[in-house]
């Protein structure tokens, strides 16, 4: 061991919202809690220590307008790598990203596959757009080409009706989650009205995207049947905007996007409070930009979440969520180091002060 290099991390080690340690080593790219004996090549870095955070929802390769380029998909990743997102969930991405993999200076990629939509009912270039009848052979075939994950589109804006409508039969939903599970899969969908979320996790959804239409009757369905949400506020905020350009063709639309906006805060802190799950999600790709984890997390905070849990939204509960380790003896060493306790102000996760991915100082 004499001529490795050893990372050393002091101060205050955030294995868990109760387990703090002093110090904590990095040897052949893995966590130790043990100095190791003979190391002379050591490197210090002190702070406080957070697990690299998690962004869960996200979209390498995905553009404005669909697939993007491999340059372009790296330079998402590096922002969010940059911003301390060290593990993403990403939910739904034409784009092929497997080549991420093989980059250990790049965010580790939970995928979900391809988005399943209805018929154009989604954002064009995005998704499989198909009919009920072929919706299970689509989870089936996103099943094996995600990484545990299968993203449905559970509604948009159906033209003829001029509002937010479901994409699926609730039969059709129920026979595609239930093959998903028989295949090892969970799935999510993106839900932004009220009227899809009810069919969807009585069919056994395992998280809901968005999930701006939760609503007081339906919390308590989400909280026994332990469905998770991902709020993405950051992108809630663009409701407004995404209304007033809708509002001459669209009104009806448009006013629902706006009641869903105000309420948002309110409907998020009522599913915490009743014991749903709610992890840290950006919806970065597509439209928004990288490496807004930081900002999402204050938004959950605003809503009303404590800072310990909204933190834990995306480290040690978001790790546990996706079966991946945090700051365990052994793991791969993915951690974030920031000046003072995030716990004392979540603010400080915009200012990383060193990232270390695969034992690594990348920033």
């Amino acid at each position: 061991m004499n001529d490795r290099a050893v990372l050393h991390v002091r101060g205050r080690i955030l294995v868990g919202p109760d387990d703090v340690r002093d110090d904590l080593w990095v040897v052949d790219g893995r966590i130790s809690y043990d100095r190791p004996a003979g190391a002379r090549d050591v490197r210090t870095v002190t702070g406080w220590a957070l697990p690299g955070l998690v962004d869960a929802h996200c979209h390498v390769g995905l553009g404005a307008h669909g697939p993007v380029d491999k340059d372009v998909a790296e330079k998402q990743a590096l922002a969010d790598r940059e911003a301390g997102t060290l593990l993403i969930r990403d939910a739904g991405s034409p784009s092929d990203t497997r080549w991420v993999d093989d980059r250990a200076d790049l965010p580790k990629i939970v995928r979900a596959g391809r988005h399943i939509a209805r018929t154009r009912r989604y954002l064009r270039g995005y998704a499989h757009e198909i009919e009920p009848e072929d919706l299970v052979a689509y989870v089936a075939r996103e099943a094996r080409r995600g990484d545990g994950w299968v993203k449905l589109v559970g509604d948009w804006i159906d033209r003829d009706l001029g509002d937010l409508a479901p994409s699926w039969p609730r039969e059709a939903a129920r026979a595609a989650i239930a093959e998903a599970h028989r295949l090892g899969a969970r799935v999510t969908a993106h839900c932004f009205a009220e009227s899809s979320l009810r069919d969807l996790v009585e069919s056994g959804i395992d998280c809901i995207e968005h999930a701006t239409g939760l609503t007081d009757d339906l919390i308590p369905l989400f909280a026994e049947r332990g469905v998770a949400i991902v709020p993405t506020l950051v992108n809630i905020a663009t409701f407004p905007r995404l209304a007033e350009g809708g509002e001459a063709k669209f009104p009806r639309w448009s006013a629902h996007m706006r009641r869903l906006h105000e309420r948002r805060y309110d409907t998020v802190r009522s599913a915490y409070d009743a014991g749903i799950p709610v992890f840290v999600g950006t919806d970065a790709g597509g439209t928004l930009p990288h490496g807004l984890v930081a900002a999402e997390v204050e938004e959950l905070v605003t809503a009303g979440l404590p800072a310990a849990d909204a933190l834990a939204a995306t480290t040690w509960a978001a790790r546990a969520w996706l079966g991946r380790p945090g700051l365990d003896e052994g793991a791969p060493a993915d951690l974030v180091v920031y000046e003072t306790d995030p716990r004392a102000d979540v603010r400080v996760l915009a200012a990383p002060r060193r990232i270390v991915l695969n034992g690594r100082v990348v920033g």
